[in-house]
């Protein structure tokens, strides 16, 4: 039986992934996500990788609706940042989220089966709890910032 770890790098290690990925404020509070990665958490905003034929802003959608339950209105792009962690790298794009509307739940990754999931928790986060988290289990884009209305002032490549 393969462990998580086994299963995230067979499906999207050693190779180069184009990722949509949102940023959700509600309160103050980004919306984030808790992946069982590599036998850490991984807190990163809700996202993942485009299929053939799908724009960026469906893809979006896609994910936050598979990962959150949410329904979401997608606004513009606000930065790119190219995530690489061996075995995995991913040109992602980030997208301002204006509005959504549903319940807030745990989703799942379609490319994993039940017990395979690893998706933890879905929450939305303060900064302060961010900032509590060490490096390597949050995403390296909230080193970058010091409060929700930085990630909006991002550009170009972070």
């Amino acid at each position: 039986m393969e462990t998580p770890a086994q299963n995230v790098t067979a499906v999207y290690g050693n190779k180069v992934r184009v990722r949509a990925c949102g940023i959700c404020i509600k309160e103050d509070k980004v919306l984030l996500i808790n992946h069982a990665l590599y036998g850490s958490e991984f807190w990163s905003p809700p996202g993942g990788g485009l299929e053939f034929g799908e724009s960026v802003t469906e893809c979006l959608k896609r994910e936050f609706k598979e990962e959150t339950g949410l329904i979401i209105e997608v606004g513009g792009m606000l930065f790119m940042h190219e995530f690489i962690r061996p075995p995995l790298h991913a040109i992602e794009l980030f997208f301002n989220v204006l509005s959504w509307q549903g319940g807030l739940e745990i989703g799942r990754d379609p490319e994993f089966s039940g017990s395979e999931q690893i998706i933890k928790e879905v929450r939305f986060l303060s900064f302060k709890e961010i900032n509590a988290l060490p490096d390597q289990s949050v995403h390296a884009i909230f080193r970058k910032v010091s409060a929700p209305e930085d990630l909006f002032r991002l550009s170009g490549v972070v």
